[in-house]
């Protein structure tokens, strides 16, 4: 993974009688993503002894310690963080001026970086991440699979340019771009009594039967909220997955149920889409979002994205809010 940002020559930025280079906020900033001196230097495509000599450097030119290197891992003094959040802002401002000459351009090159949690990831990314690469030859795309909390500290810290999560989300300095809205659905083994109903209530479904994700996952968290359900699972078998798919393995072969989002039972086939079971009115439903900084970069790029994700998503899922949207942060 490459800094934020690489200049091919220094930069130099007047304060007093200190002269700092952009090279030297890159250099802390990756310090401070990676907390190790060997991984932001090989981040940044320099030898450790090159990268450690340029803070070293830094730190002497501001006679201040911006790095505790006694902790593994190493963390930033307390004037370290503040010289390092100032960092990042020269850093995003130096970025604008190729964003603004991009986008006066053509806006649609370079690299795009996008987070997007595991929940969506198998099923999302397959329908429009061709189609997108294809139609813009000339943009580099990198996808991380990750949690939420996990997209939105990458975002932060300028390690992502776009997340893809579920929405709403609250975090100073963020905004989200709703996508779509898919409905939940329970999933019930044929042995169930659930099994014979045409439309499931909320209050119908049975803490001590249902299978859960791990936490950490929103998912989890709505599903929890949807069934009012927060104590411990009472059945004498307890498992929790990272997996949508193992979720459903486990009840096809275990019994019970689990809860799934309408893009994960896309591609089912008749035996499994019997054992869906809709809810009924308001259907509960969660709200997929674009995820970005309030100041974004990459305009055009972000606009493409949000209409190719529109435009591959089936039909029938809609783009408008269409049932009880669940909350989970």
């Amino acid at each position: 993974m490459q800094c934020p940002f690489t200049l091919s020559i220094n930069c130099l930025i007047s304060h007093g009688e200190i002269r700092m280079t952009l090279i030297q906020f890159e250099y802390i900033v990756a310090v401070d993503n990676y907390r190790h001196f060997g991984r932001a230097a090989e981040s940044c495509f320099v030898t450790q002894p090159t990268l450690s000599m340029q803070i070293q450097k830094f730190e002497e030119q501001l006679g201040v310690v911006i790095f505790d290197r006694n902790k593994q891992p190493v963390v930033p003094t307390d004037i370290g963080k503040r010289i390092i959040t100032q960092a990042r802002l020269a850093l995003n401002e130096a970025k604008r001026v190729n964003e603004i000459v991009n986008d006066e351009k053509d806006g649609l090159n370079g690299e795009l970086s996008i987070g997007i949690i595991p929940t969506l990831s198998p099923y999302l990314l397959p329908l429009f991440i061709h189609g997108f690469m294809e139609k813009y030859p000339k943009v580099n795309v990198r996808v991380e699979e990750l949690l939420t909390d996990q997209v939105v500290n990458k975002l932060s810290n300028e390690q992502l340019d776009v997340g893809i999560i579920v929405t709403p989300y609250k975090e100073a300095g963020m905004t989200s771009i709703p996508l779509f809205y898919e409905h939940f659905y329970a999933y019930v083994n044929h042995r169930e009594k659930l099994y014979n109903m045409p439309a499931l209530r909320l209050e119908d479904i049975p803490n001590n039967e249902l299978w859960l994700l791990n936490e950490g996952h929103c998912f989890r968290e709505q599903v929890l909220q949807v069934c009012h359900m927060y104590g411990e699972h009472n059945g004498r078998f307890k498992y929790e997955s990272g997996s949508l798919e193992a979720l459903k393995k486990i009840v096809d072969k275990h019994g019970g149920l689990t809860l799934l989002p309408e893009l994960a039972t896309l591609d089912f086939d008749k035996s499994s889409q019997s054992r869906l079971k809709k809810f009924i009115d308001p259907q509960p439903v969660r709200e997929v979002s674009l995820f970005i900084k309030k100041s974004f970069l990459k305009q055009k790029l972000i606009e493409a994205l949000h209409k190719e994700i529109l435009e591959a998503i089936p039909d029938y899922i809609s783009i408008h809010k269409n049932g009880e949207v669940v909350k989970w942060k």
